[in-house]
C-alpha cells in the first residue's frame, strides 16, 4: 500500500484520517497545532512536527484545510514543494475556489506531480461514518489510482477536469444553504402560527419537501442548538465563492445572493462560529425589527 501524508486534522480531517488508518493504510499526519493530530497515534498514525518531514516520504498527500489562504500557504511553501517526490499525487479535499485548484494543479505539474481537487459534503457525521460525498476534478487515470483510498472516507465520483470538484461543491452549497433558509422559514411559520414544528417535520417525512437538511437542521432550529457542525462563517465563504464563480461566467444567481447577505448579517452580528443552521436566527432577527 502507498504511504499517505495527511495535512489538516481538524473537525473533518481527524475522522477522515482515522478512517484511512482503520482501513490498513500507513499514514503520517501534520497539523499546525500538533495537539489536534496527537490522538491519531492510537490508530497507528505517525505524527510529524514539520511539513517537510511529512511530504518527503509520502506517495499520496491529502490536504484538508479551512480555505484558499490556508491552501496557498501550504502549497506555496518551499517545505512542501521542494520535498515532493516526482510521480506522487496531491489530493486537495478542502473547499476552495475552482480557480485556486487550477492554479495549484498547474504549479504542481511543473514538478511532475499529479493533482486532484476532491472537496467533500456530509459534515462531521459523514466524516465519522466514512459516508462523505466526494466530488473529484482531475484525470480519470489519476482518479483510478486513488479510488480505493478515497472509498475509505466516502463515495467518490469523478465529475470532470481539475476544478470540477470545486464547482460541484459550490453547487452542493447552493442547495444546502438555500434549503437551510427554506427550513428556517418553515419552522418559523409553524412557531408563529401555532403548529408543532416537530410534528410538521414528521408529517413531511417521505414527501417532496423531506431532506437531511429538514430532518437534521430543522431539529437544531427547534432545539435552538447551534453548536457548530458546519460553521456559519464557512458557509458565508462558500456563498461568496459561489457568486464569484457565477460572475466569472456572467451568470446571475439571485436566491444565492439573498442567502449570502443573510449569512453575512449573521457573521456581522457575532454568530460566525455557530452552526450554519443558525440562519434561523437571522429570520428571527428580521421578524423582531
Amino acid at each position: 500500500m502507498k504511504k499517505i501524508g495527511f495535512i489538516g486534522t481538524g473537525l473533518m480531517g481527524f475522522p477522515m484520517a482515522k478512517n484511512i488508518l482503520k482501513s490498513g493504510y500507513k499514514l503520517k499526519a501534520f497539523n499546525r497545532s500538533s495537539s489536534k493530530a496527537k490522538a491519531l497515534e492510537e490508530f497507528g498514525a505517525e505524527i510529524t512536527m514539520t511539513l517537510s518531514e511529512l511530504v518527503k516520504d509520502s506517495e499520496i498527500i491529502i490536504t484538508m484545510l479551512t480555505d484558499d489562504e490556508a491552501i496557498d500557504e501550504v502549497m506555496g511553501s518551499l517545505n512542501f514543494l521542494d520535498n515532493l517526490k516526482p510521480g506522487s499525487i496531491v489530493i486537495d479535499m478542502s473547499s476552495i475556489k475552482p480557480i485556486t485548484a487550477k492554479k495549484h494543479e498547474k504549479n504542481l505539474s511543473f514538478k511532475k506531480i499529479k493533482y486532484l481537487d476532491a472537496p467533500v459534503s456530509g459534515g462531521t457525521i459523514g466524516a465519522e461514518e466514512g459516508s462523505l460525498a466526494i466530488m473529484i476534478g482531475g484525470e480519470k487515470k489519476v482518479f483510478k489510482e486513488v479510488e480505493d483510498l478515497l472509498k475509505t472516507m466516502g463515495n467518490p465520483t469523478l465529475v470532470g477536469p481539475v476544478g470540477s470538484g470545486q464547482v460541484s461543491k459550490l453547487a452542493n452549497q447552493i442547495i444546502v444553504g438555500l434549503t437551510i433558509g427554506a427550513v428556517a422559514e418553515a419552522i418559523t411559520l409553524c412557531e408563529k402560527a401555532g403548529a408543532d414544528p416537530n410534528k410538521m417535520i414528521s408529517a413531511l417525512s417521505g414527501g417532496w419537501a423531506d431532506s437531511k437538511v429538514l430532518q437534521t437542521h430543522g431539529k437544531r432550529m427547534i432545539d435552538k442548538d447551534f453548536s457548530p457542525k458546519g460553521k456559519t462563517s464557512t458557509h458565508l465563504k462558500d456563498m461568496n465563492n459561489i457568486l464569484e464563480c457565477a460572475n466569472t461566467f456572467n451568470t446571475h444567481l439571485p436566491i444565492s445572493n439573498l442567502v449570502k447577505e443573510m449569512y453575512k448579517n449573521l457573521v456581522e452580528n457575532g454568530h460566525g462560529n455557530k452552526d450554519h443552521s443558525s440562519l434561523y436566527k437571522e429570520i428571527e432577527r428580521m421578524n423582531n425589527k
